[in-house]
C-alpha cells in the first residue's frame, strides 16, 4: 500500500466516525428531565428534596421529586411534570 493510497483511507475512516458521532450527540442533546416518572430504582441522579444524590435511589414509583431523562417534548405524554411544576407540587404536599 503505498502512502497516498494510506492518507486517503485513513481521512475516509476519521470522516466516517466525525459523521457517525453527530446524531448522537443531537440525540443526547434532545432531552430534557421529567419529574414523576421515575420507578424505584430508576431515577437518573439527586432527588428535589436533596434526601438522596445518586441514580438508582428512588424508593417509591413514580415520586414527584424523582426524574428521569426522556426525548424533548414527551414528558408530558408520560403524565410527567417539569421541575418548576414538581417543586410547586413538592410545597403543597
Amino acid at each position: 500500500m503505498n502512502q497516498r493510497t494510506m492518507i486517503t483511507a485513513a481521512a475516509t475512516s476519521l470522516m466516517s466516525l466525525a459523521l457517525l458521532s453527530s446524531p448522537v450527540m443531537a440525540q443526547n442533546a434532545a432531552k430534557e428531565k421529567c419529574f414523576g416518572i421515575a420507578k424505584a430504582g430508576q431515577n437518573d441522579c439527586a432527588n428535589l428534596s436533596g434526601s438522596h444524590s445518586c441514580a438508582g435511589q428512588a424508593k417509591v414509583d413514580n415520586e414527584k421529586g424523582e426524574w428521569k431523562y426522556v426525548a424533548a417534548g414527551t414528558c408530558k405524554t408520560m403524565n410527567g411534570m417539569s421541575m418548576d411544576e414538581a417543586k410547586m407540587g413538592m410545597k403543597t404536599s
